[in-house]
């Protein structure tokens, strides 16, 4: 098999050469950029990277802004390296599509375990597609297509949707597509979920009306016919 590619990236060279050593034995390829930019510029560049760990704090781009623009076209596990313990810096990145996060310092054993776990999660979702009243989503590719042209869906219209369909014919309250979708209990307003539904509902074209709207609840998704 050949060895899954991880960029680490980080603007502390120690810290790079620390993660590194420990993941090389483990057999794992590692790629390593010292800034935000960089980061964004291999992972596009290589194609096939497998996982990246990200630290926040970097001269460039931070951290926020290198998930932000990855997010738009890929669904790669990302582990976020924190030197902060703030729970809002947490929420933020499990709202941007952060798989886990880490404080430092930390045992590179620990890291090594948190990736392992990470990698046989996604691996193991790969080849997933679903296939319903004329959508077809193929989760490991993070793709939509509808009546065969695919949409362009933002990572959380993609969650979304995806989260629709395997409910379908399910009433679905606000409150539960927040906790499963966005990941933790969203003390924010429930109109995030209302102004993602337009945006994915104006995407799929008539095949949006398989979202019913149940007044006063939330969403259900139905296939007619």
């Amino acid at each position: 098999m050949d060895q899954l590619k991880i960029l680490v990236v980080d603007d502390e060279s120690r810290m790079r050469k620390l993660v590194k050593d420990f993941l090389v034995r483990k057999n794992y390829e590692v790629i390593e950029a010292e800034n935000g930019e960089q980061a964004i510029e291999l992972f596009f560049s290589k194609k096939d990277i497998a996982l990246i760990i990200l630290d926040i704090m970097m001269p460039k781009l931070d951290g926020w802004g290198v998930v932000k623009e990855i997010r738009q076209y890929s669904k790669v596990p990302i582990i976020m390296l924190t030197a902060k313990g703030d729970e809002k810096d947490e929420l933020q990145g499990f709202d941007l599509g952060v798989d886990e996060y880490i404080s430092k310092p930390f045992s590179p054993k620990i890291l090594v375990a948190r990736v392992e776990a990470v990698l046989r999660r996604t691996t193991s979702a790969e080849g997933e597609s679903i296939e319903i009243g004329g959508i077809l989503i193929d989760k490991a590719a993070h793709q939509v297509k509808i009546d065969g042209v695919e949409v362009e869906l933002s990572y959380k219209e993609f969650e979304l949707l995806t989260y629709f369909v395997t409910n379908q014919g399910v009433a679905l309250s606000r409150e539960k597509i927040l906790n499963n979708v966005w990941n933790y209990d969203y003390f924010g307003d429930a109109r995030t979920i209302d102004t993602h539904v337009k945006k994915l509902r104006s995407k799929m074209g008539a095949k949006g009306d398989y979202i019913k709207t149940i007044w006063g609840l939330g969403y259900k998704f139905e296939v007619e016919g």
